[in-house]
C-alpha cells in the first residue's frame, strides 16, 4: 500500500519534534492505561504551546498531578462543510474535521484489540475549548522517515503486521487522511497511529479494498463480533447513528473480503 505525503507536512511532525517532559521515567512506564485516562482528564496544565505546524494548529500541553509531569496533545477543530475543495482540485462533499473522532477511533480501538497502537484519547475541556487529549507518545521518528531514508525496521514480519492491522482499521473507519506522518515509530519499534479528524465517512463502500492483503486472527474475530450496540456504547457520544451504520456497513463488507481471501488463498495465506 502507498500512503501519500501530505496535509502541509502533517500535525504528527509536531508531535516527534519536542520530547514530552516527564518528572520520572520509571514511574511513568509503570503507569496503566486507566491512570493515564485519569491524569489526562484531571491533571493541570501547566504549560502550553501551539504548533505552528498542521492545518489545525493543535496544542501541546504540559500537565501535571503532583507527581507524574507529562506532555498530551490537545485538538479542538470541530469543522462541517457540505463541501470542500482542496488545494489539489479535489471536492468532498459532507466534508467534517473534528476532534470527536480522534476519541471515537481510540474507544473504537478497544473493542478491536488495537488499543495500543492508538495513544490514550479523552474528551477535555481546556481553555475554554472542548477537544480530544491524547498522551503523548515517546517515538523515534514518523513511517515517512523510514521510508525517505531506507530505514528497515529490525523485525520485518512485525513491522508488516502492523501495516496490516493499520490498512484494516482505516478502511473500518474510512480514513481520508491516513498517511506515512501520522504513523509513528516508538523507540522499541512499536508502532502507532494518530490523527483521525478526517475519519469516520458515511460510505458504505470500501475506500481502498485492495490494501486488504492479510489481516491478524484476533483482529478479524473482533471484527465478526462488533455489533451496533457495543459500537454505541462506545462511541455514540461521538459519532451520529449515521456515522454508526457507515462504521457497521463497512465491517460487514471487510469480514466478507477477508473471508473470500481465505477461501481462494488458504487460510496460512492470509490470516496471521
Amino acid at each position: 500500500m502507498r500512503y501519500k505525503l501530505n496535509r502541509f507536512a502533517s500535525l504528527s511532525l509536531f508531535l516527534l519534534n519536542i520530547l514530552a517532559v516527564p518528572s520520572s521515567a520509571q514511574e511513568e512506564s509503570r503507569l496503566t492505561t486507566e491512570q493515564k485516562r485519569e491524569f489526562l482528564l484531571h491533571a493541570k496544565v501547566i504549560r502550553a504551546r501551539q504548533t505552528s505546524t498542521g492545518v489545525t494548529r493543535p496544542y501541546r500541553l504540559t500537565m501535571t498531578d503532583g507527581n507524574i509531569t507529562h506532555d498530551a496533545h490537545f485538538q479542538s477543530i470541530d469543522e462541517r462543510r457540505n463541501f470542500k475543495r482542496f488545494g489539489n482540485g479535489t471536492v468532498e462533499m459532507n466534508f467534517r474535521d473534528s476532534y470527536r473522532y480522534n476519541i471515537a477511533a481510540y474507544e473504537l480501538s478497544k473493542l478491536l484489540g488495537l488499543e495500543e497502537m492508538i495513544p490514550v484519547t479523552v474528551p477535555r475541556k481546556w481553555d475554554g475549548k472542548t477537544g480530544s487529549l491524547s498522551w503523548w507518545l515517546p517515538v523515534q521518528m514518523d513511517a515517512a522517515k523510514r521510508y525517505q531514508e531506507k530505514i528497515p525496521p529490525p523485525d520485518v514480519e512485525a513491522w508488516n503486521e502492523s501495516m496490516h492491522k493499520i490498512r484494516t482499521f482505516s478502511e473500518l473507519i474510512y480514513d481520508t487522511d491516513r498517511n506515512l506522518q501520522n504513523i509513528l515509530i516508538g523507540n522499541d519499534w512499536k508502532v502507532y497511529m494518530i490523527d483521525f479528524t478526517r475519519a469516520f465517512r458515511l460510505y458504505h463502500d470500501l475506500r481502498s479494498p485492495q490494501n486488504l492483503e492479510r489481516c491478524s486472527n484476533n483482529l478479524l474475530q473482533r471484527l465478526r463480533e462488533l455489533d451496533a450496540g457495543g459500537l454505541k456504547a462506545k462511541t455514540g457520544e461521538y459519532l451520529t447513528k449515521p456515522e454508526m451504520e457507515a462504521v457497521m456497513k463497512r465491517r460487514d463488507k471487510i469480514v466478507a473480503y477477508f473471508e473470500k481471501l481465505i477461501e481462494e488463498k488458504g487460510e496460512y495465506a492470509v490470516i496471521f
